[in-house]
């Protein structure tokens, strides 16, 4: 059960990872580099990269964190490992945001930013930038400053875990 219980934490902490840094990327290079760019530019970089995120690198990473976190949790549910719990649980309410973040803001901006169209035949380009940008960087922001402290959280869990199993 021990060795269940540390791949579970070590997939957690991996998928977690990555979805960190998928979020900072885009919070500290991609989108201020884009927004440096002509507003055309901006829009069909996003519709071009929200087109292909989806893929199953993607959802195995963005459901991996909630499924192998959620698992650590309630494996380690038990009084041998009160420790390591909270920081498990912790990390799981914080990827919880990032996720109500993307389903409830992100993704609709994606989808209304994909309905606008080909940037080339847009009447008012700029208006469709100034309708995306501001508020999907702002809570881009919020779903990768959740993410990296669940990251963080769940790297502890692994030193605690360490010591417990040791």
């Amino acid at each position: 059960m021990t060795t269940l219980r540390t791949l579970s934490l070590l997939a957690a902490t991996v998928t977690m990872g990555l979805m960190a840094g998928l979020f900072t990327a885009f919070a500290y290079s991609v989108m201020p580099g884009l927004v440096r760019a002509d507003a055309r530019t901006l829009i069909l970089a996003m519709q071009r990269i929200n087109e292909a995120i989806l893929n199953g690198w993607f959802f195995a990473c963005f459901f991996g964190a909630l499924l192998f976190t959620g698992a650590a949790a309630a494996l380690h549910a038990s009084a041998d490992w009160t420790g390591v719990l909270p920081w498990i649980v912790s990390a799981l309410v914080l990827y919880l945001v990032a996720l109500v973040v993307t389903m409830a803001v992100n993704v609709p901006l994606n989808n209304a930013l994909a309905r606008a169209g080909d940037p080339d035949r847009l009447a008012d380009v700029a208006a469709v930038r100034d309708r995306f940008a501001p508020a999907w960087i702002r809570w881009n922001l919020v779903r990768a400053v959740a993410s990296a402290a669940g990251f963080v959280l769940l790297s502890w869990a692994l030193v605690v875990h360490g010591r417990v199993a040791g």
